[in-house]
């Protein structure tokens, strides 16, 4: 066979990486959001000699490193996908800018631990009016930032719904844009507890429940970070993919009764793509297109390698 006819049978690894997504764009319009209001809260408090302004504004700042990572993912996904040193492309960066933002959310965790226990040895004087204004105008910008990273989560679960067919359900959405929602997440929900904590402080002498609400918030923060760990280090080490979609390829193929999975790898290169190695066994073997042409087409199956062997 002449090697100009090798085109043939060769196809890209960019599986769509090349192009910008969504994300992207959203937790862009994020950090704009809480860069600014981060930096108003830091020059206030120090203008004003206010550790509570000056304090948030600082949490801010975290979550604004954390969602530059997430956006860093995105450009070096996109801008690598052509690169021929990724053999499946780059999809992986979105899991491991998700895993390396769920990280920061559990230092962020402690670090919300460690400031509520020294306020419980060592209780400050709350100046209240000020300290609730802050807490109001930072949930009020976290709200909207939910909201704007929040179209990405529900057009996401609506893929999910549509693309189940047959009970098949595409997982490992996009990861990257998941981290950035828990962290503004996070912290709205630091905002409200806030709130509630100062309210209690200010009207009935609960000083205790500032600190004890930091601990709470920590507890929840910690229980999401590591369910995005789970989900993200599963595909960095390329764990199986669903059962289902295995099950649906394995009967598939065996349904002539002769032909026989002896072995099966499905793993996840991106978000909603997985890669497929499929070993079959048959007294009378199919080609490699016959078996192929089995497997249902809405599996978000990107790359399929299929090895045939003929039993003795």
């Amino acid at each position: 066979m002449h090697k100009n006819n090798l085109h043939l049978w060769q196809h890209s690894h960019t599986f769509g990486q090349d192009r910008k997504r969504p994300g992207e764009k959203r937790t862009l319009m994020v950090i704009a959001l809480t860069g600014t209001m981060m930096c108003i809260e830091i020059v206030t408090g120090l203008l004003f000699g206010s550790m509570a302004l000056l304090a948030d504004g600082l949490h801010m700042a975290s979550h604004a490193a954390a969602l530059s990572i997430n956006v860093l993912a995105y450009v070096y996904a996109w801008r690598h996908a052509r690169n021929r040193d990724y053999s499946l492309g780059t999809g992986k960066v979105n899991a491991l800018g998700g895993y390396t933002s769920a990280i920061m959310l559990v230092l962020f965790a402690l670090l919300m631990v460690w400031e509520s226990l020294d306020r419980f040895l060592h209780p400050v004087q709350i100046v209240f009016n000020q300290a609730i204004l802050v807490a109001v105008i930072g949930l009020a910008v976290n709200g909207f930032s939910v909201l704007i990273l929040g179209v990405g989560e529900h057009h996401h679960g609506q893929e999910e719904h549509h693309g189940s067919h047959s009970g098949q359900r595409a997982h490992h959405h996009d990861l990257n844009l998941k981290s950035a929602y828990l962290h503004v997440i996070a912290d709205a929900l630091t905002s409200i507890l806030a709130i509630i904590a100062l309210l209690f402080a200010k009207y009935f002498g609960f000083i205790w429940m500032d600190p004890a609400m930091g601990i709470v918030g920590a507890c929840l923060v910690t229980r999401w970070a590591f369910g995005l760990l789970r989900m993200t280090s599963g595909i960095l080490l390329d764990k199986q993919g669903p059962e289902s979609i295995r099950e649906a390829i394995t009967n598939r193929v065996q349904e002539d009764g002769d032909s026989r999975v002896a072995d099966i790898h499905l793993w996840s290169i991106g978000p909603s793509m997985y890669a497929l190695m499929l070993s079959i066994v048959a007294r009378d073997p199919k080609t490699v297109n016959q078996y192929k042409a089995r497997i249902p087409n809405n599996l978000s199956l990107a790359h399929v390698s299929i090895e045939v062997h003929t039993a003795p």
